[in-house]
């Protein structure tokens, strides 16, 4: 896959990711891309090693799984570092 594909692709994690962790972020649009393409990258590390899987096309359901997953990880310990409000 091209880097716009990687781009697309975690985008659409990132956002799949917030859907199914509700709850209010800390971050906006672009951290959601961000999160969502280091999910990506996350999710084929954690499919290789665990899984002994690698990321197919882009159209793949196994691609798209790993992407999601690694994107959830990713939220999980963005959420438990930078989630943490102010008090006013």
């Amino acid at each position: 896959m091209g880097i716009i594909s990687w781009i697309v692709l975690g985008l659409i994690a990132g956002l799949i990711a917030k859907a199914l962790m509700p709850g209010k972020d800390p971050g906006g649009c672009i951290i959601t891309i961000l999160l969502g393409i280091g999910g990506a990258f996350v999710g084929g590390w954690v499919g290789k090693t665990l899984f002994h899987t690698d990321l197919g096309t882009f159209f793949d359901l196994r691609t798209w799984g790993l992407a999601i997953l690694g994107a959830l990880i990713i939220l999980v310990i963005y959420r438990m570092a930078f989630g943490r409000s102010r008090r006013d």
